[in-house]
């Protein structure tokens, strides 16, 4: 009797403690807007879908430079750039307050070009954490981004 009691309370507590793993993979929302949460984000870095042709392009957080002006002649602003190819990828944007919207410029491949910005999540400093949805004509994209510099 109590080997047909542990085969069948195995596999349930296996279930619950499998489904807390998965629902605690994300950070836990701590009620501070420093930082995106995993979960709000679709990737960590740049996500980027053309969709006149729908390829879409990935560049990891790890491989962008996210630079904070907070005294700029344009006032606050941030800009995101390829790390290892600063001329060719980078996004500019003075929309950096929570749930502002406005533009910024985007150059891929070194097409430049004006986009609609929304700014998700924000930060002020170094190690924090800012998100973006960017939207042009044939482009939705999301920028999901750590502050390396605060100037």
């Amino acid at each position: 009797m109590k080997k047909k009691i542990f085969n069948t309370i195995s596999p349930i507590t296996l279930l619950v403690v499998a489904l807390f793993l998965i629902g605690s993979g994300c950070p836990a929302d701590d009620g501070v807007q420093d930082e995106p949460e995993t979960s709000a984000c679709d990737y960590e870095g740049y996500d980027g879908l053309d969709t006149t042709n729908n390829t879409t392009t990935l560049i990891p957080e790890a491989e962008l430079t996210t630079d904070f002006f907070n005294t700029s002649s344009n006032g606050p602003e941030v800009e995101v750039y390829e790390t290892s190819d600063p001329g060719n990828f980078w996004f500019v944007t003075t929309v950096v307050t929570l749930n502002a919207t406005g533009t910024g410029q985007l150059s891929i491949n070194g097409n430049i070009q004006t986009v609609n910005v929304t700014c998700l999540a924000t930060g002020n400093a170094v190690g924090q954490g800012m998100q973006f949805i960017v939207t042009a004509s044939g482009l939705d994209a999301e920028f999901c981004v750590v502050i390396d510099e605060f100037h």
